[in-house]
């Protein structure tokens, strides 16, 4: 019964914390909207991180029944209760991606100090992973806290390991950091953006060597797929800006729950070779 329980109770929180992310992701766009000259005033939203939830058509404050993570879109038919505008396809999937990966999370490791710091990580990396797709920005506001927890994190395990987990970890991020930088300098920020070198920093940090090596191939593959199939299908063309920020948080989960068997891959193809 407990090995049943369990799962279920970590995918009902998982629930929740994607609900709470969906907030954190349209909060965080109404604040930068009124931090800007052109947008004062346009919003009407409450301040980041607090106030009641409410619907971002109407500003009708919601009712409990309407807050419940995936059962209220299902139950409300995808529509405001009150003005009958849709609502996005983002927050179910926002709440059903959060709850996938706690679970996958669980079920990898026992619950532990990791476990919960990898969960923590990862609302971070949703929520980038969102945000830059919509509005083509990695944000400070959530990138340099995820970096800061990282940091502590890895600093802790320094008495017993002689900083080698630490090293390890600056060393990694260090390098990807750098590799991004200079891809942003050569194209003069074409490319890439200066939020793309944060993140990969942050990369470095949470995924070490050599799955930080790992993060970055998927990110690099995937991506080339998508962008030249939305120029095959007409939706960009080959000057357009396309969000590299969701390929490294795709990158970085994988690596993440298959760095180590990509790695053993790779070292046994090679030798075999």
């Amino acid at each position: 019964m407990y090995s049943l329980f369990c799962p279920i109770v970590v995918f009902l929180f998982g629930l929740i914390v994607g609900s709470f992310l969906n907030c954190v992701i349209y909060r965080l766009a109404a604040s930068e909207r009124r931090a800007s000259p052109s947008e004062a005033g346009r919003e009407t939203g409450g301040s980041f991180l607090k106030g009641r939830s409410f619907c971002p058509h109407c500003k009708h404050t919601l009712a409990l029944q309407d807050l419940i993570p995936v059962f209220s879109f299902i139950f409300l038919k995808g529509k405001c209760r009150y003005c009958g505008q849709k609502i996005s396809w983002q927050y179910p999937i926002v709440e059903i991606s959060t709850a996938i990966l706690f679970l996958l999370m669980t079920e990898a490791k026992p619950l532990s100090p990791e476990t919960g710091f990898l969960m923590v990580i990862s609302c971070f990396l949703i929520v980038i992973f969102v945000y830059d797709l919509k509005h083509y920005i990695i944000p400070d506001k959530v990138v340099y806290p995820a970096i800061a927890i990282t940091l502590i994190y890895n600093l802790q395990f320094t008495i017993y390991n002689q900083f080698s987990i630490f090293q390890f970890s600056i060393f990694s991020a260090v390098g990807a950091a750098a590799f991004f930088a200079a891809i942003v300098l050569i194209s003069q920020g074409k490319w890439m953006g200066i939020g793309d070198i944060k993140l990969a920093f942050l990369m470095g940090l949470v995924l070490g060597w050599p799955n930080t090596f790992v993060a970055l191939f998927p990110a690099f593959f995937i991506g080339a797929i998508i962008g030249v199939g939305l120029i095959l299908v007409g939706k960009k063309k080959l000057s357009s800006a396309v969000p590299f920020g969701p390929f490294l948080v795709t990158g970085t989960i994988l690596a993440l729950f298959l760095g180590e068997r990509i790695v053993d891959w790779y070292l046994t193809f090679f030798l075999l070779k």
